[in-house]
């Protein structure tokens, strides 16, 4: 058994600049734990793969395509392969979500 807490996960570079720890790393699937900080956001980028994130944590703004919805604890959002989307945090308090990339990314994102 393999058990992992996002405090030990390893931390992750990225385009974004926020706090991203991977919690799971397979052939198959791929699970980061991230946080934005008041006032963090991801930078528009698009994915070869289907995403989905659920909440754990906070509010937050996600932008799909053209759209834009606020989300909050134990939401789940679906993010199809190809489409532009990033997550915002507005509010005051900590947003944490996972990000799930399924099957397991092997392309680069694209920062738009």
């Amino acid at each position: 058994m393999k058990i992992t807490s996002h405090r030990d996960a390893e931390k992750k570079n990225n385009p974004h600049g926020v706090n991203v720890h991977k919690l799971y790393d397979t052939e198959h699937a791929q699970v980061m734990h991230m946080e934005l900080r008041p006032g963090e956001a991801l930078k528009k980028h698009s994915t070869p793969v289907d995403v989905f994130f659920y909440v754990l944590e906070g509010e937050g703004i996600v932008e799909i395509g053209n759209e834009q919805e606020t989300i909050t604890k134990d939401m789940l959002v679906d993010s199809p392969a190809r489409i532009p989307h990033r997550l915002l945090n507005e509010s005051d308090g900590t947003f944490r979500f996972l990000v799930v990339k399924v099957p397991r990314q092997t392309e680069e994102t694209e920062v738009l």
